[in-house]
């Protein structure tokens, strides 16, 4: 053993302790019985009293003492037997409805709990879970199809559909998405839209078009960008629709409108020129000429003349049509804007029919350009009947609408109503509809005419946005 003197202590300096923070000692746990045993102990509890009764009379009595020891087994075993027995009729239940309900969890609905039925209050829950299952195993199903369906028209439809999540990551792309990129899904899932050249979709207008190049297509797109929330986080849906098919139709069909509508009016304007210049020139051509010939040559040329400046008001209607300047929006009141319109008709009085008071932002001169050229067919078609002519508008949720109604013979030909220079009046240029529904839809609105229901005559309806 080794002495102190071999081992001496050092000397160590005194440290104080900090104090440390007062904290609430825990408290354990309390231990709950289970609900198995709780129903065991009730069950015991509730035969307790009639058992030891049983087994008092039974000891107190005189009975011989095997009589005695085989009763009180009796009595005991059937005691703890109904316990038990009670406790499983409980439980039982119980357990099925639980392992019911972990199949509910785990998306299995083809399970159904035996023995519901009603009028009991178990048999109730029990049909209420099977209820509740039949009714998931529906939702499920209808899930699958929708999920089914919209897999097929994402796959089917012509336009692409990419699907980014807030770390602007593609999530999701279509068939047409891939041939875009000239690339399949696996190889684009998780690439940054930078990556694929749509970072510009994610970014401005949510509704545009741009021309851009793509790996798989080139030309004109139309962007639409939305935001919907997957898992409580933002994801942006993306899709590219190809104008450029759309807008090479369009042209052509512009063009060949063009070419019809031209191509009549020259023609309707240079064949009297071709034929009487050539009049004229065999009269000029002639030795022996009449004694009127100088009255002739006169009514040709003026023939001439008169035609070549119904081709140059033709060519001057169509610049106006062509090059309409683009609205200068300021606050009008449209009960001014409209009486000023009908004022300026002298024919006959224009009725005017009150509406709510509005105040909107529109180009005055332009829309009472329109409203003039409705106000002033209006008349024409009433003066022919000898009805009248009525102005008005009215107010529906956030549109505006402005009606022109006659009483005159109403539309024959609906079909050429706003082709460029077709007019059924003597004298009639061709375009008062056609400039009304472009500044119409200069404005965001639109411009309709059609016969009246209940009475004669047709009305021009412009529609109007409030907010444009």
């Amino acid at each position: 053993m080794e002495s102190e003197a071999a081992n001496p202590v050092r000397p160590t300096a005194a440290v104080t302790p900090s104090p440390q923070p007062r904290t609430r000692p825990r408290r354990k746990p309390k231990r709950y019985l289970s609900h198995e045993n709780r129903i065991l102990l009730l069950a015991l509890g509730s035969g307790a009293a009639g058992v030891v009764l049983t087994l008092l009379l039974l000891w107190t009595g005189e009975h011989d003492p095997n009589t005695r020891w085989s009763l009180t087994s009796i009595v005991v075993l059937l005691w703890v037997g109904f316990a038990f027995g009670l406790r499983a009729a409980v439980i039982r239940p119980l357990q099925t409805l639980s392992n019911m309900q972990s199949a509910l969890r785990e998306g299995d609905f083809s399970f159904r709990v035996r023995g519901a039925k009603s009028g009991d209050a178990l048999g109730e829950l029990m049909l209420e879970v099977n209820t509740l299952s039949e009714l998931l195993r529906e939702q499920r199903l209808g899930a699958m199809e929708a999920s089914a369906l919209l897999t097929t028209v994402m796959t089917e439809i012509d336009v692409a559909v990419f699907a980014f999540d807030g770390d602007q990551r593609l999530r999701l792309v279509n068939r047409a998405g891939e041939r875009l990129m000239a690339q399949n899904a696996e190889r684009l899932l998780g690439k940054s839209a930078e990556e694929l050249g749509l970072l510009e979709c994610l970014q401005g207008e949510s509704a545009r078009t741009l021309e851009k190049i793509f790996p798989g297509q080139s030309g004109r797109w139309g962007v639409r960008r939305s935001v919907f929330r997957q898992g409580g986080k933002p994801h942006y849906l993306v899709v590219l629709a190809d104008l450029s098919r759309a807008l090479r139709e369009e042209e052509r069909q512009a063009w060949q409108r063009l070419v019809r509508v031209l191509g009549h009016e020259l023609n309707n304007s240079l064949a009297p020129i071709c034929s009487i210049a050539g009049s004229l020139e065999d009269l000029m051509k002639r030795e022996i000429r009449a004694a009127d010939w100088q009255d002739d040559l006169r009514r040709g040329l003026r023939v001439i003349a008169d035609r070549s400046d119904a081709l140059s008001r033709f060519m001057r209607d169509y610049s106006r049509l062509t090059r309409l300047p683009k609205p200068e929006l300021r606050p009008i009141d449209l009960n001014v804007l409209v009486k000023t319109a009908a004022g300026l008709e002298t024919r006959t009085a224009v009725e005017i029919e009150p509406g709510p008071t509005i105040v909107m932002n529109l180009d005055s001169d332009q829309l009472q350009q329109a409203l003039i050229n409705l106000i002033r067919n209006a008349v024409d078609a009433s003066l022919e009947a000898g009805g009248k002519v009525r102005v008005g508008w009215t107010k529906n949720a956030n549109w505006v609408h402005l009606i022109v109604r006659d009483e005159g013979p109403g539309i024959a030909n609906p079909g050429n109503l706003f082709v460029p220079f077709f007019t059924t009046k003597p004298g009639g240029s061709g375009i008062g509809l056609v400039l009304s529904r472009q500044i119409a839809e200069a404005h965001g609105g639109t411009l309709s005419l059609r016969n009246r229901e209940k009475d004669k005559g047709c009305e021009a309806i412009i529609q109007l946005p409030l907010s444009p």
